[in-house]
């Protein structure tokens, strides 16, 4: 009996204490060579730290990789490459110092700060700062007997997975491009007019030539030329349309060629019959361009066919970091398959937020906190399009709730700055922007009875 009144204190306290919850979010991408160092949601980061000290201890901050832009950092290396984001971030990492005195704040290992996994003492230098270092590829937290289950996804995606994990020599072909394309562009950031490639990790890979033409046309070519060049592109659409009207009257479609052939052009006179040859002209261009365009189509497709052999093909791609979502839903539907107590897969990566219920799980997608473009064809012509600029500032708080596991999705709004010309947003007028993925305020599954 002596031993009765400490287990009945103990069971007391244990149901006293408030079941833990847990927050997620992912891919900040704190550092970079030159301009990639500048934060733009530095702001809303620390006010969303803040509001976490009030949370208690059972509470849980898990950031699931990417944390760390170090695969952008190229002039420093090894641990000080920690030291120079802190340097740029100082504000942050104070306020992820004071907000981790109240809760448990945890950093996943992504592929961009891959060292972390490489090397002991970024565990220590984290610690500094109340971060506490997990470096599993898989990360797991239980709920009413149920399994939460955490991962970057990286190892996921054949261009992005280290073959030998934990071996800081063992780099993927991404390292590579990373370093060479993305940190590259962004030392000369500052050359340009605007400072527009530093956000060059915000737009899909395989949108990054139409990105650069884009910004080309737009910001850095001179305007006598951009005039020149949208006139010229202009009187190819409009030969266009008489192509079109010329190969149906031909056809016996219609009566007349009403852009070559239409009244008031021909009461001009001179100037008429200059725009009416000035079409012709161009409507001889764009027959031989289509013609041309045939074998040049079968040549692009056995290109294309060609690299997907060697898993080189970005077509179709819906993500930022070269994979559309399917091969991570195989992956979600692995875990399920081989550990059925799992209720809910959370992965980072792709940046593209997104939440999926199948057979009373839950897939979901923790996002980005980077800048996000979107691709807006122009309403006419052949002009190049416009990336739109937004953000998503997301997260994911999971907690027991009467019994259920209670899955929240919480997005903070945030309001690009004003990036785009007058030109820019004249062609687009009316277009928007693709809506993002809806999530679910709140979503509930079952725990195990």
């Amino acid at each position: 009996m002596r031993g009765a009144k400490p287990v009945a204190e103990a069971a007391a306290s244990e149901a006293g204490r408030a079941a833990p919850d847990y927050y997620f979010l992912s891919d900040l991408h704190l550092g970079g060579d030159g301009a990639l160092q500048h934060c733009d949601f530095a702001a809303e980061f620390i006010a969303f730290l803040r509001a976490l000290e009030d949370k208690g201890t059972d509470s849980e901050l898990i950031i699931g990789g990417d944390t760390f832009g170090f695969w952008e950092l190229t002039t420093v290396e090894g641990i000080a490459r920690f030291d120079e984001i802190v340097r740029h971030h100082q504000a942050i990492f104070d306020q992820l110092k004071a907000t981790g005195e109240r809760i448990r704040i945890t950093v996943m290992v992504g592929n961009h700060d891959y060292d972390l996994a490489c090397d002991p003492a970024f565990a220590e230098r984290l610690a500094r700062y109340n971060l506490h270092l997990d470096t599993s590829i898989s990360l797991k937290r239980q709920m009413l007997g149920r399994t939460i289950w955490i991962e970057h996804g990286q190892q996921a995606d054949p261009f992005n997975a280290s073959p030998d994990y934990g071996n800081r020599y063992a780099l993927p072909v991404g390292y590579y491009i990373t370093e060479t394309i993305v940190a590259g562009t962004s030392r000369h950031s500052e050359f340009g007019r605007g400072n527009w490639l530093k956000d060059i990790r915000s737009v899909a890979t395989d949108q990054i030539p139409d990105w650069v033409v884009s910004n080309y046309f737009y910001r850095e070519m001179a305007w006598v030329v951009r005039g020149v060049i949208s006139v010229f592109l202009l009187l190819i659409t409009v030969a266009a349309i008489a192509l079109v009207a010329e190969l149906a009257r031909r056809a016996g479609l219609i009566d007349a060629n009403y852009i070559l052939r239409n009244p008031f052009v021909r009461s001009l006179g001179f100037v008429g019959n200059i725009f009416v040859a000035i079409i012709a002209v161009n409507m001889m261009i764009l027959f031989f361009m289509l013609v041309m365009a045939i074998p040049g189509a079968v040549v692009l497709h056995d290109i294309k066919r060609t690299l997907s052999r060697f898993r080189l093909s970005f077509g179709g791609v819906e993500s930022i970091e070269g994979l559309g979502s399917d091969v991570y839903l195989a992956r979600a539907r692995q875990v399920f398959a081989e550990h059925p107590e799992t209720a809910v897969y959370l992965f980072g990566h792709t940046h593209d937020a997104f939440l999926i219920e199948e057979d009373g799980r839950v897939i979901a997608n923790m996002g980005t906190w980077l800048k996000i473009l979107h691709r807006v064809p122009v309403r006419f012509g052949y002009l190049p399009a416009v990336y739109y600029p937004s953000f998503r500032l997301n997260y994911f708080h999971i907690a027991e709730e009467n019994g259920e596991i209670a899955i929240h999705y919480v997005d903070r709004p945030k309001t690009p700055e004003r990036e785009l010309g007058w030109l820019q947003r004249i062609l687009t007028f009316g277009r928007k922007p693709p809506a993002p993925r809806p999530i679910p305020a709140r979503t509930t599954l079952s725990g195990r009875s």
